[in-house]
């Protein structure tokens, strides 16, 4: 009896090793199913029939639309726009939770496998969430514009502009806010002066998490993008 107990107690034992491994290697997966399903959806290049115009939006969360429906994501809002002007563009969503500008940078050239039009750059907030170098995340977008330009020359990029909650210092907030300006002035490419104008830090407006937008939220996120938008289509 003793050999048995002590034969399950090992067992039992290796059992829980084997879940705890599986927990922390899920640690760094996307916050949901949705996003997971988002996540898989970039990774393919999609298709894009030869009378249509692509519009890629390349983020982290925000773009990927954590916490919503596929559809109350802003892209899919944004598509949702063009499809009613019947205008021929495609939304491409390549958005993925918690995204770093490094991140971003590993998977630039992925991404850049299918033909585009207008490239949507929405990435920097989880840099600064993180107190990541200011000099390292200007430095990750401005390669992935250049790598955009080498690859694509005659595409629009448009640079989504973001801020930071001000208990991160009023030097490092700043400095971050700046980069987005600095960047559309030094490479002649279109500026969304803040993707959560009227959105970030009003609590009805977002998730309990009070950084994602909810549904309400989405939508005049979309708004602030489609202002820019629209003049480029």
């Amino acid at each position: 009896m003793n050999y048995r107990h002590n034969f399950m107690k090992k067992i039992w034992f290796y059992i829980q090793l084997v879940l705890m491994f599986g927990i922390i290697a899920c640690g760094n997966k996307p916050e949901n199913k949705q996003t997971q399903q988002n996540a898989v959806q970039e990774v393919a290049p999609q298709s894009v029939t030869p009378t249509q115009k692509s519009i890629v939006f390349f983020g982290n969360s925000l773009t990927a639309g954590y916490g919503l429906e596929p559809a109350q994501a802003f892209p899919a809002l944004i598509q949702q726009k063009i499809d009613s002007l019947h205008l021929p563009w495609q939304v491409v969503n390549a958005g993925v939770s918690g995204e770093t500008t490094a991140g971003g940078l590993s998977r630039i050239d992925w991404i850049l496998r299918q033909p585009l039009d207008i490239f949507v750059l929405e990435l920097g907030g989880n840099d600064g969430l993180r107190g990541i170098s200011l000099t390292d995340t200007e430095k990750n977008l401005q390669v992935i514009i250049d790598r955009v330009k080498a690859k694509y020359p005659n595409a629009i990029i448009v640079l989504a502009g973001m801020q930071l909650p001000p208990n991160l210092g009023q030097s490092y907030t700043h400095t971050f806010e700046g980069i987005y300006p600095k960047l559309a002035a030094k490479n002649h490419i279109v500026l969304i002066p803040f993707l959560l104008a009227g959105v970030g830090g009003n609590p009805a407006l977002n998730q309990n998490d009070g950084i994602h937008p909810n549904a309400a939220g989405a939508k005049i996120v979309a708004v602030n993008v489609w202002k820019v938008l629209k003049n480029l289509l």
